[in-house]
């Protein structure tokens, strides 16, 4: 007889339909009423939340800045770059009419065509490119280095929840350099900036590498990324930093003054990563039960369910699971309070704990009017089998909970690191290859 399971089908019956229900359980994310669009729902959007937060202080760290610029991008600017419109040409939605007026048969038509198409951004090079034109004129202003938090279109074929669809959201780094070498400097730095934080964060190992010649980003000279092992034994692209050269400095016009008093076109750079991460969590860690978060990007570490069977202890139970989740809520966890829920819903204990289970919060605690008596609490960890409770005292769960969410993110980390290095080949010759996958 096989294991009840939350999620059906499993990983092993059926990985594709598993990812999809994972994703539906967990609360995370909906199709929308577009097709490819995806509504991310409160839960899925706290961790993008977590994401953004812990990668825009890496940014700042490394002297980046934030700003904004448009959704739409005049037609021309992709044409002045033509592996770049060429790239992107299958990808791209365009405007062409602006207000509504009503037809003939008392419908809503398109009534006024713009001068110009506007296309909407499937990504910002060229307009971005156009912006750094007006405001780099010296070798004074260099080096410029700007990141932007946005959304972005790409009208793509097929799409699943995350992983790809037709709007996504993402941050876009797009730097200027005086010179070639620090412009590939900054390419490698921003890689290494995706890198850690994969590692550290999301308990994500990942290998970093260069993108053969086809599959390099329209426009670039060189592209690396940073590539995760799914539980499926496939590679997801988890982000990528690009070396652009002059390409789009020439399209553009990005021109500066050089100490000699020449002119030299500048040295460009761009980098990027998007909620498709949300997705490459799920595959990396989630199991049959439904998602599994590492804690340093969980959008909650730790739920108190109260048990109130008993009407005349519910005051007592209760009043005890605020006064946890105040102490908790006190204590530190990687620069931020310690998350956390008191589920309080008129619903069953067991089926409270399910749901929390499903949606992968990394600690679960049980708190009943016998575990008060002895004075404890009951705790579950969600990296373990959840019929595994251990006891523990209100302060010793309180002083040792910092601990306890390290030692699950770093159990999650240890556990993906395995599963890549048992299912990770060197090969290295093409004879190699070949024999390998002939076999």
């Amino acid at each position: 007889m096989s294991k009840k399971t939350a999620i059906s089908p499993t990983r092993e019956e059926n990985y594709p339909e598993w990812y999809q229900q994972v994703v539906d359980v967990a609360d995370l994310a909906e199709h929308s009423f577009v097709r490819g669009c995806m509504v991310i729902k409160p839960w899925g959007y706290a961790i993008w939340e977590n994401i953004q937060r812990v990668l825009d202080g890496m940014f700042k760290e490394t002297g980046h800045q934030n700003a904004y610029f448009p959704v739409f991008i005049p037609l021309s600017f992709l044409e002045k770059e033509a592996q770049h419109v060429e790239g992107f040409a299958k990808e791209c939605a365009v405007v062409t009419h602006h207000r509504l007026d009503k037809g003939a048969d008392g419908g809503l038509v398109p009534a006024s065509p713009l001068e110009e198409p506007l296309v909407v951004r499937p990504t910002s090079e060229t307009i971005i490119g156009a912006t750094f034109a007006k405001w780099v004129k010296s070798y004074r202003d260099l080096p410029l280095l700007i990141n932007q938090w946005a959304n972005v279109v790409r009208w793509e074929m097929r799409t699943r929840l995350f992983l790809r669809t037709t709007e996504f959201l993402w941050q876009e780094g797009h730097t200027v350099h005086a010179t070639k070498d620090e412009a590939i400097e900054e390419t490698l730095r921003m890689l290494d900036v995706y890198y850690k934080f994969a590692h550290e964060y999301l308990a994500m190992p990942v290998i970093c590498g260069e993108k053969t010649e086809g599959e390099r980003f329209p426009g670039a000279v060189s592209t690396y990324t940073i590539e995760a092992m799914m539980q499926d034994g496939k590679a997801l692209q988890a982000g990528t930093s690009h070396f652009l050269g002059q390409n789009f400095s020439k399209a553009a016009g990005i021109e500066f003054q050089t100490k000699e008093g020449g002119l030299e076109y500048g040295w460009t750079t761009s980098w990027g990563m998007t909620t498709r991460m949300i997705g490459g969590l799920v595959m990396t860690h989630s199991d049959d039960d439904g998602l599994v978060m590492p804690p340093r990007i969980a959008a909650c570490h730790v739920v108190i369910v109260p048990i109130m069977h008993q009407e005349e202890s519910r005051t007592l139970v209760l009043d005890v699971c605020a006064l946890l989740q105040k102490r908790l809520g006190s204590v530190m966890y990687q620069g931020r309070p310690v998350q956390v829920k008191v589920d309080t819903r008129d619903l069953r204990a067991g089926d409270r704990m399910w749901e929390w289970i499903k949606k992968g919060v990394p600690v679960r605690v049980e708190i009943g009017p016998r575990d008060l008596a002895e004075g404890v609490v009951c705790v579950m960890r969600r990296d373990a089998p959840h019929k595994e409770i251990v006891k523990i005292s209100v302060d010793g769960f309180i002083e040792g909970i910092e601990n306890l969410l390290e030692e699950i993110q770093q159990n999650l980390y240890n556990k993906a690191c395995l599963f890549q290095k048992e299912r990770t080949r060197e090969l290295c010759s093409r004879e190699e290859f070949y024999q390998f996958f002939s076999q």
